[in-house]
């Protein structure tokens, strides 16, 4: 049974009180999410410390310094291990990068996360990414984040969407409070998580980003995380190259998709069991380390780096190759870690390889604008990779450019990649997503415009074996409408309930057959009418006036007749008018193609 809504007044935004509720859990959410993501960097800095340094210190430090030499193998396999039992016997929830997680929690579970999740999740990451795994902190704390607002909402009374609503806020929180990137982090959470683009969602999830970036200035500072010299001219020729950074950043992005599932496929196919998979992935790791040991850890240091043209050439190339090989198979074998930072890393040492070739006057932008270019093609979210650059570096500047490589990346991906790293995953468990929002047409109809009354009427009194007679020569989708001795209408029945009802009982009278149905005024929407019939279960509303003066029926084939007109406008192509040509006169028509015959001058003989 399905509990009837309040109904909203109609206008732009179906918006109620229920705003007010989501809205205040969002600041409790909000809070909550900056200082565990505080407290997650923390434990970040304290694992490397031990890993890397031998020394028990809260300080923010990285593997690049690293003195371990030929032992720098040894922290990411023992750091795996550890992560392989924790998923073996706390919860196998903890594996991956966490944002295919939480969206199946809101597809499948009712947006439910189970509590185990949000405690182990937060330690293996830590454990990860202190260990030297190519993550970033991001995408374990937008998990852990989305735990805190599911677990929130599962004390209060608070319905399925709802809670998903308090997820995606308690995500954005984790990612606002990680980055400094509020606008950001609601823009991702919206165009990703949230499947809706209403006030409803829209304000809750904004206030717990707000709130905790503000929370996260008083903690850490404020930002940018990425602080780069402004870029004060645009030229011709940096748009150019926006422009061939978005495509070659699209084709980067599809084959790093394509690399991670074909590594994961590779390790489902070892005879050994999936606890194992990180430790033997952590050995890529390591050797990657040893190499290249700026490729360990989350890497905030090697981006400020790239961004301000600190690295050489050789070092970028180095640090591309090794971070995306790393990165793939420690992603692959199902280490946890957040997918962000390594995919910032590797756009932006992208794009400062091709400004260094290039000659480029800006090369720090050039790298900005890979990294926005490998976001939005990996991600498919076109306004956050505009958004997410700017905030982590204030070069406003970039803006222009930094639209062209996203809005190409995310068109090519999107054409040539049906599912990205963040929905393949889930795709692959047999779950259909769609990214796409639109307006439902059912919304933008009122019923008074498809209110409809059938022609054929029959007198409530008639028996129904009278009725039914001449019946099986119309078609079954048949509707009449049942008057009254006094002219009134009482209802609408289908000629097959007619017939059928014959069967059971023939000298029943027709209005035996004509049950209670919903009523909704002429001023609802067709949705409105639509939901009045999923609530009564029945195939017709009646649609009356204010006064109550009854305007007609609405069924499923009026809805169904709108959704066959939204599909007409989507696929049917007409030429709406034609640019008129210039008539020929005399034996001369060189303005014709040799294929194409004379027109008949049908106009002048007329005239003549």
């Amino acid at each position: 049974m399905v509990q009837k809504p309040t109904k909203p007044k109609t206008g732009d935004f179906t918006t109620t009180s229920q705003i007010s509720r989501l809205s205040a859990a969002a600041v409790v959410i909000g809070a909550a999410c900056a200082l565990v993501a505080v407290v997650l960097l923390k434990m970040i800095y304290l694992c490397t410390n031990i890993a890397f340094y031998h020394r028990l210190s809260f300080a923010y430090v990285t593997p690049t310094h690293t003195h371990l030499h030929a032992w720098v193998l040894l922290p990411p396999v023992i750091g795996a291990l550890l992560i392989g039992l924790i998923a073996r016997y706390g919860s196998e929830k903890i594996r991956g990068h966490g944002i295919p997680e939480a969206i199946e929690a809101m597809l499948v579970h009712d947006s439910k996360v189970q509590p185990r999740v949000a405690f182990w999740k937060p330690i293996s990451a830590a454990i990860s990414i202190g260990s030297g795994g190519p993550f970033g902190a991001e995408g374990p704390i937008i998990m852990t984040g989305g735990s805190v607002g599911s677990l929130f909402s599962q004390f209060l009374h608070f319905s399925s969407i709802e809670r998903r609503i308090l997820l995606v806020a308690g995500a954005a929180g984790g990612m606002s409070a990680t980055f400094a990137a509020p606008v950001s982090a609601v823009l991702f959470a919206v165009e990703l998580l949230v499947f809706e683009f209403r006030p409803r969602s829209l304000v809750p999830i904004a206030i717990a980003s707000a709130v905790a970036d503000a929370i996260r200035m008083t903690l850490l500072g404020p930002g940018p995380l990425f602080g780069m010299p402004p870029l004060a001219h645009v030229s011709w020729r940096l748009l150019t190259a926006s422009a061939v950074i978005g495509l070659v950043g699209s084709l980067l992005a599809m084959v790093l998709t394509w690399a991670i599932y074909g590594v994961e496929d590779a390790f489902r196919k070892l005879p050994v069991h999936w606890m194992w998979w990180p430790a033997l992935g952590a050995v890529v790791i390591g050797v990657g380390g040893l190499l290249c040991p700026r490729a360990l850890g989350v890497g905030y240091d090697s981006i400020f780096a790239v961004l301000n043209t600190r690295l050489t050439l050789t070092a970028m190339v180095t640090l591309l190759i090794v971070k995306a090989v790393i990165w793939v198979v420690a992603l692959g074998s199902g280490t946890s870690g957040g997918i962000l930072a390594p995919i910032l890393m590797i756009g932006g040492t992208l794009g400062g390889v091709a400004g260094e070739l290039a000659h480029a006057p800006h090369p720090g932008v050039w790298a900005l604008l890979g990294m926005a270019a490998i976001f939005s093609g990996v991600t498919r979210t076109p306004f956050t990779s505009v958004v997410f650059p700017l905030e982590l570096t204030h070069n406003l500047g970039a803006l222009l450019p930094l639209l062209i490589a996203s809005c190409i990346a995310t068109g090519l991906s999107s054409l040539l990649l049906p599912r990205s790293i963040l929905t393949e995953k889930i795709a692959r468990r047999g779950l259909h997503l769609t990214r796409e929002y639109r307006t439902d047409p059912l919304q933008m109809h009122l019923c008074r415009e498809i209110a409809w009354r059938p022609e054929r009427q029959l007198a409530a009194d008639v028996p129904l074996r009278q009725a039914v007679i001449g019946m099986p020569d119309l078609p079954a989708e048949a509707w009449f409408e049942v008057m009254n001795r006094d002219g009134t209408p009482i209802g609408i029945v289908p000629a097959w309930a007619l017939v059928f009802e014959a069967q059971q009982a023939p000298n029943a009278p027709v209005a035996s057959c004509i049950h209670e149905v919903p009523v909704v005024s002429v001023e609802d929407t067709a949705k409105d009418a639509l939901q009045a019939m999923l609530i009564a279960d029945t195939s017709c509303v009646r649609v009356t006036h204010p006064i109550g003066e009854p305007a007609g029926y609405v069924t499923v084939t009026q809805l169904l007749q709108l959704r066959h007109r939204e599909l007409i406008e989507e696929h049917a192509r007409q030429r709406v008018f034609s640019v008129p040509l210039p008539k020929a006169r005399g034996p001369a028509r060189r303005w014709l193609r040799p294929s194409q015959p004379a027109p008949l001058d049908t106009e002048h003989r007329v005239s003549q």
